[in-house]
């Protein structure tokens, strides 16, 4: 293969997951099967909430559409790293690279700006609960959730376009199971400094403003719960942001962990392990987070089944 200016021909290899054979079939029986809890429990979140008149509320309509968002950036993944366990050279055009870049971005920096979306809607509901229909508006709803997929397409146009100008002709042998930013710079020959500097201030951002919001709207809401007179009053109102902490802690920790982490501490097999944990442990564990601690989803979910 050429080493010039010819990146939009590149043919990369990615290494995967594991390079030890004994671990591949167990692997992909493995991921195989989250990803079929995966997509059955976000589908079947979305499902439960379209058919449910109990949870046609801003709260369900924000979940609704993270696990769209799940989703979503689970298949950008996964389907592709189970191709991988089987295949023996796993192969990946330069053209199908630069799109699953792209289209992670976009759903893991809306993930971010959802959870955000719904911190604010705990913080209206549980400290100005009489004014709850009137700031929680459908268009504002609407407006909130549109506004975190264009940050998400905005931020996966300057990675992807900045990807893009870049040259490959170090190597095409990316130590990773899928396009992420951090394994292509480090295969570039060219000066990597914009995109370095670009991957610094938009994931710096993308985590910092979310992060910052929901913990202002949560430091509201715990001194609020805490003027609750009643026992019971508190503990509900705690259980209604329990699974929203829960998935803000797992989904925000991960990554982190994975980009902002001390360079004394960079290791391949690190990443990778942070990398599964958001890109497909996370996806699957969020309808089973909301699902199994969430009073009104298994009360619609038995209303479902019993046909009432």
């Amino acid at each position: 293969m050429d080493t010039g200016n010819h990146s939009t021909a590149a043919v990369f290899i990615l290494v995967g997951l594991t390079q030890k054979p004994e671990l591949l079939l167990p692997f992909f029986l493995l991921f195989l099967g989250i990803y079929v809890v995966t997509v059955v429990g976000n589908l079947g979140m979305i499902l439960l909430i379209t058919v449910s008149p109990l949870l046609h509320t801003p709260m369900y309509y924000f979940l609704s559409s993270l696990s769209f968002v799940d989703l979503c950036y689970s298949t950008v993944i996964t389907p592709r790293m189970l191709v991988n366990f089987l295949g023996k050279k796993n192969l990946i055009c330069y053209s199908e690279c630069m799109a699953q870049l792209f289209f992670f971005v976009i759903f893991v920096v809306a993930e971010g700006y959802l959870l955000t979306a719904m911190a604010y809607d705990r913080y209206v509901a549980i400290c100005k609960p009489l004014l709850y229909n009137v700031i929680m508006s459908s268009r504002l709803c609407s407006l909130l959730v549109m506004v975190a997929f264009i940050l998400g397409v905005l931020s996966a146009l300057a990675h992807t376009s900045a990807m893009m100008k870049l040259n490959f002709c170090k190597s095409y042998i990316i130590s990773h199971y899928f396009c992420d930013v951090l394994p292509l710079l480090n295969l570039s020959c060219s000066n990597t400094h914009l995109n370095e500097l670009l991957l610094f201030i938009i994931a710096g951002i993308n985590t910092l403003v979310p992060t910052l919001a929901v913990a202002i709207s949560y430091v509201f809401i715990f001194c609020n719960i805490l003027h609750i007179a009643s026992s019971q009053g508190r503990s509900k109102a705690f259980g209604t942001c329990s699974s929203h902490l829960m998935a803000v802690g797992i989904f925000f920790g991960s990554i982190t962990f994975m980009y902002f982490k001390p360079p004394s501490n960079n290791s391949l097999e690190q990443e990778k392990v942070s990398s599964v944990f958001y890109t497909t442990v996370i996806p699957m564990l969020n309808p089973l987070i909301y699902s199994l601690r969430n009073k009104d989803v298994k009360k619609a979910m038995g209303m479902l089944l019993v046909g009432k």
